[in-house]
């Protein structure tokens, strides 16, 4: 009779709870970039977001390419 076994160390499941936070961590930062810029081009008044080339409708667009790229 033929057996197989597969063993893995624990380092593996190490590094991805590692990649697991580290991961976790770049969304966040990621989500308060988007925020941080939302609240800014918001606290704008209409006149100064004409100023930038910008209207209210592209504040969202806006704040997603900063903080994710195209």
């Amino acid at each position: 009779m033929a057996y197989a076994n597969d063993i893995q160390s624990a380092a593996p499941a190490s590094a991805s709870f590692g990649g697991l936070f580290k991961s976790l961590a770049e969304r966040v930062a990621r989500y308060r970039v988007y925020r941080e810029t939302t609240l800014e081009l918001s606290g704008l008044s209409d006149r100064d977001l004409a100023d930038l080339g910008l209207s209210r409708a592209s504040i969202k667009a806006i704040a997603y390419e900063a903080a994710y790229g195209q």
